[in-house]
C-alpha cells in the first residue's frame, strides 16, 4: 500500500503541521508514504516538492499571486479577509508526478494558496485512484471561504457571499460553488476525513457533501516531544519570572481575525479588574505578530516571535500555567493539543472542533462562546485553582489517551484498507 500525502507546503500553519506529522505517524506504522508539496520548507527525505527550478518556483509564485490579487483588488470587502477566501483558479498539474502516477491512495489535505486549482483536483479524481480528502477548514464544501461564520449558504448554493465588496446571486462564491458540484460528479471513489466532529458535522449539512463518507480522525502529535519539561529550567531559560503566573497565547498569526485577539485583550482587563490575583501575571505570546500592540495588554507581555523548533514549544507550553484561544472559528486546534499535551490546561471558547479536545473544568475551560467575562473567569479558575495539578495530569492524559500517533496512524490505516478492499471487490 503506496500512499501519497498531498498540501500545499511542509511547514507554515496548523494542516501543514498536521500532514507532516500524519507523515511520520504513518511511517512509524511502516506505511510506504511520501507527500507532495509545492512549498518544500523542511529537509524530510519522503516530502517531494514539485518546485524543481527556478522557473517552477517563479510559476507557483505566480499562481499564488493569480489567485490572490483578483480577489484583493476587486471582489474582497476589505483587507481583513484577503487570505479567508479562495478560488482555485490556478494550480499547477502533478497528476503526472511519479510518486503520484506510484501512490495506491492519493491523500488530499490543504491545497489552496495556489497550489491546486479545481482543474487540477479533477485530473488528479481522473486517474481512477481512490481518494481521501482530509478536511482543514470548510473550503471544500463552500464557494470559495474557508471559514462561514454565521452565514449558511453552503447548505443549498452559495451566493450573495457577505466576503464580498458587492455580493450577488451569481458572484465569485456562486461560480466557485458550481464548479465544485461539477468537480465532485467526476469524483468516483472519495472519502472525507474531518479533523473535529464538528467539521463533519458541518459538512454532513453542506449541499455538496450531504451525501458523501465522511469520518472524523483527529490530528496526531508526537507526545515524546511534547511533553511536560522542568518549568523552573524552562523559565530560567526564556528569562520568565520563576514567582509569576504565566498566561501563554500563541498563533501562527495572531492578527488573523479567527484568532480572536480582540477577545483576549477584553478578557484580561476584566481579569484584571475583577480577580485580584496574589501572585504577579504575566503574559507570553509567540506567533506572527505585525500590528498588534502588546502595550494594549494590561500585564507584562513577553513576545516571542515565531518559534519553529518544536522542542522550544514544548518549553514554552511548559512555561505557562494556562493556555488561552480566544480563537471564534477553529477546526482542531494544534496549540490547544500542544498544549494539553505538555500538561498545560486550556482556556478557549466552546466552538468548532474545541469540545473535542478541552473537557470543561476536567482538562481545562469551555468558556461561552464570544464571551470575554466568561473567558476571563475560565482563566482566573486555572490561575487559582487548588487542583492545578489534577488539571495538568488530565490535560496530558486526554492528548495520550485520544490523539497519540500510533491510534490516529491506526484510524487511516483502516480507512485505506478498507478503500483498497471496496475496490477490487
Amino acid at each position: 500500500m503506496k500512499v501519497a500525502l498531498i498540501n500545499t507546503s511542509d511547514a507554515g500553519g496548523g494542516a501543514a503541521e498536521a500532514c507532516m506529522r500524519l507523515l511520520k505517524a504513518l511511517q512509524l506504522q511502516q506505511v510506504d508514504v511520501g507527500m507532495v508539496v509545492q512549498d518544500k520548507r523542511r529537509t524530510e527525505a519522503r516530502v517531494y516538492s514539485i518546485d524543481k527550478s527556478a522557473i517552477d518556483k517563479a510559476h507557483s509564485n505566480f499562481n499564488f499571486f493569480y489567485e490572490r490579487l483578483p480577489f484583493i483588488a476587486f471582489q474582497a470587502r476589505d483587507k481583513s479577509v484577503r487570505f479567508a477566501f479562495s478560488t482555485a483558479n490556478t494550480g499547477t498539474d502533478i497528476s503526472e508526478e511519479q510518486v503520484i502516477k506510484d501512490a495506491d491512495i492519493l491523500h488530499l489535505h490543504w491545497t489552496n494558496s495556489g497550489f491546486l486549482s479545481i482543474k487540477d483536483l479533477k485530473k488528479l479524481f481522473a486517474l481512477n485512484k481512490p481518494i481521501v480528502w482530509t478536511l482543514h477548514d470548510m473550503w471544500a464544501f463552500t464557494g470559495g471561504c474557508h471559514y462561514a461564520g454565521a452565514c449558511k449558504h453552503f447548505i443549498n448554493q452559495c451566493g450573495n457571499c457577505y466576503f464580498l465588496r458587492s455580493p450577488d446571486d451569481d458572484d465569485i462564491s456562486y461560480s466557485g460553488w458550481l464548479r465544485k458540484s461539477d468537480m465532485y460528479t467526476a469524483a468516483k471513489n472519495i472519502s472525507f476525513v474531518t479533523c473535529s466532529n464538528w467539521l463533519g458535522r458541518v459538512a454532513k449539512q453542506s449541499s455538496l457533501l450531504k451525501n458523501a463518507s465522511i469520518q472524523a480522525i483527529p490530528n496526531p502529535i508526537d507526545t515524546d516531544i511534547f511533553s511536560p519539561k522542568n518549568k523552573a529550567a524552562a523559565r530560567a531559560r526564556w528569562n520568565i519570572d520563576p514567582s509569576a503566573k504565566i498566561i501563554l497565547f500563541g498563533a501562527a498569526n495572531i492578527n488573523d481575525r479567527r484568532k480572536g485577539i480582540t477577545y483576549l485583550v477584553e478578557a484580561l482587563h476584566h481579569l484584571k479588574n475583577n480577580y485580584p490575583q496574589n501572585s504577579p501575571v504575566e503574559m507570553v505570546i509567540f506567533g506572527k505578530n505585525k500590528h498588534f500592540d502588546t502595550t494594549t495588554l494590561p500585564f507584562p507581555v513577553h513576545q516571542l516571535n515565531i518559534i519553529s523548533s518544536p522542542g522550544d514549544l514544548a518549553e514554552i507550553y511548559s512555561i505557562a500555567n494556562v493556555y488561552v484561544s480566544p480563537s471564534v472559528e477553529d477546526n482542531l486546534p494544534n496549540t490547544i493539543m500542544e498544549a494539553m499535551a505538555c500538561g498545560t490546561p486550556a482556556v478557549a471558547f466552546n466552538t468548532g472542533g474545541i469540545p473535542d479536545l478541552i473537557d470543561h473544568q476536567q482538562n481545562g475551560y469551555l468558556a461561552e462562546f464570544e464571551s470575554a467575562p466568561d473567558l476571563a473567569a475560565g482563566i482566573h479558575q486555572l490561575l487559582n485553582s487548588a487542583n492545578a495539578n489534577e488539571f495538568s495530569t488530565a490535560a496530558r492524559d486526554k492528548v495520550l489517551r485520544e490523539f497519540n500517533n500510533e491510534k490516529v496512524a491506526g484510524q487511516y490505516i483502516g480507512l485505506y484498507r478498507s478503500i483498497l478492499n471496496k475496490g477490487s471487490i
